[in-house]
Order: structure tokens, then C-alpha cells, then sequence
């Protein structure tokens, strides 16, 4: 038998969906029959999309993990949000796209302390647009490392999501792969990193959030680079 876990904030929509169903099937004929069956697939898709799997998280000092499940969208040099407030000229900016099939649940991909952390009402763009990252509803957290090293993550609202959801407060501690929110239905999560960091993920790689790591911190070597074999 499978077993999939829930996060406790899916439950409202699952339990929705699954009433909705149940009511198709009421109605009478090969109508009831077809509706229903549709409403028990989307019912199926909405508890998949709610999963908040365990993860193993390498452990390191100078490791950056991927705050997100889905694909390496975008890996350029660029400011920050601007509401966080950090005086910087540029930092480096690894953005992963998640679709509406990835695990949502965002994790922190560093052990730090959540400096502040702003919201931005912004449009609904498709989130895999480079745009998105300037234009799009956001928020952001602004994370302090041990040695003082500072970097942000973004949650970006998508086309059709409509709802950023962050627990951390500011001040708090967190360790990297902690959970500390979602977006609702498709969206991304961009990280921003200082200007001495290599990545180690290219564009077009899936990266699995808690677990794959996706840079180094106060790393001389150069950006890894991949090819389609």
C-alpha cells in the first residue's frame, strides 16, 4: 500500500474536492458517471499536490540546498528584491520553476537566522518568465548565516497561483531543508547568493528541494556546466 504525507494545509482542499465528488456522482446517468470520475482524478491530483515527503539533507557549511522541487529555470547575476533591503550591487541568482505535478512544500537552503522577510503584491505572469522574478506577487526572506554571509529566497506566485504561505517568523532560526512554506498552484523559487558562490546545478536540471545541492559558499571554482547526453 502507498503512503502518501500530507501537509496539514492541503487537507481543506482535499477534503473540498472530494465533497465536490461525491456530489457528481449523485447526479444520475453515464453524466454523474463521467463528472464524478473526473472529480475523483482531480481529487487524486490535489492529495499528490499537497505531499510533503521526508527529505535527507547533505549537511555542510558552505552547501546551499534547493528551497523547491522542479526544473533550473535560470542562472544569472542580479539584485535582489529591492524590499529586503540589502545593499548589494548584484549576487548570484538560481531560479527552479515548479509546475503544478512538483511537491510545493518550500525548505530553507541554509542553516541561518530569517534576518526580515517582505511581502510584495505584484501581477501574475508565468512564473518560468524571466520577469516574474521583478513583476510577480512575492515574498521574500532575508537569511543570516553564522559568518555573517547573507542571502534571500523568493517565493514567486505563478500563473495560477494566488497564494504565498510562509511560517517562519522574522528572527527565527532555521536549518537548511526545514520547511518554512508553500505556493499555491505553480510558481518558483528563486535564491539569491553573494557574489563568491559557484553553482552546482545548470539549467534544465531537476533539483529536488531539501536535497540536492544546487551551490557553495566562498567557493573559488567555477560554475559547473551539463549537457543533454
Amino acid at each position: 500500500m502507498v503512503k502518501i504525507r500530507i501537509h496539514p494545509k492541503g487537507w481543506p482542499f482535499i477534503i473540498l474536492f472530494a465533497a465536490v465528488t461525491s456530489l457528481l456522482f449523485s447526479i444520475a446517468g453515464w453524466t454523474g458517471q463521467i463528472l464524478g470520475s473526473t472529480g475523483a482524478v482531480l481529487t487524486i491530483w490535489c492529495a499528490y499536490f499537497f505531499r510533503d515527503p521526508h527529505r535527507i539533507t547533505p549537511i555542510g557549511p558552505d552547501l546551499v540546498i534547493s528551497p523547491a522541487d522542479g526544473v533550473v529555470q535560470s542562472v544569472k547575476d542580479c539584485h535582489p528584491p529591492d524590499e529586503l533591503g540589502m545593499k548589494t550591487e548584484s549576487m548570484r541568482r538560481v531560479s527552479v520553476f515548479m509546475n503544478v505535478f512538483d511537491c510545493h512544500v518550500n525548505r530553507s537552503p541554509v542553516d541561518g537566522k530569517i534576518r526580515n522577510s517582505a511581502y510584495y503584491p505584484g501581477k501574475f505572469f508565468n512564473a518560468s518568465l524571466d520577469k516574474a522574478s521583478v513583476d510577480n506577487e512575492r515574498r521574500s526572506l532575508r537569511i543570516l548565516l553564522k559568518d555573517e554571509t547573507e542571502i534571500a529566497v523568493v517565493q514567486i506566485a505563478g500563473l495560477i497561483a494566488r497564494r504565498i504561505i510562509s511560517w517562519i517568523p522574522d528572527g527565527a532560526d532555521i536549518r537548511a531543508g526545514e520547511r518554512f512554506g508553500m505556493i499555491r498552484f505553480g510558481s518558483r523559487v528563486d535564491v539569491y547568493l553573494p557574489s563568491n558562490s559557484t553553482v552546482l546545478v545548470v539549467e534544465g536540471q531537476k533539483a529536488v528541494a531539501g536535497e540536492t545541492v544546487i551551490a557553495r559558499l566562498n567557493s573559488e571554482d567555477e560554475d559547473r556546466k551539463g549537457e543533454v547526453r
